[in-house]
């Protein structure tokens, strides 16, 4: 997908060397930066476990799904 976005022309500069410095294309560094920035930033909900491990914590109540089990008994 293309898309535009505006850099500032410091940062232009900046990417201009590291292209040349590298060998790179501009859309390489920015495709692997982007892959940077979104590994760091992942959600932490994905490394739950057990019995929440498929449930949103943003939409699914806990305490709701706890008195459904005590109801259970």
């Amino acid at each position: 997908m293309k898309t535009l976005i505006d850099i500032p022309e410091q940062q232009i500069n900046e990417l201009k060397n590291l292209c040349q410095s590298q060998g790179l294309s501009r859309a390489e560094i920015i495709r692997r930066a982007i892959s940077v920035y979104i590994e760091q930033h992942k959600s932490q909900d994905a490394d739950a476990f057990g019995l929440w491990k498929h449930k949103n914590p943003l939409t699914d109540d806990g305490l709701q799904y706890q008195k459904n089990l005590r109801d259970e008994w």
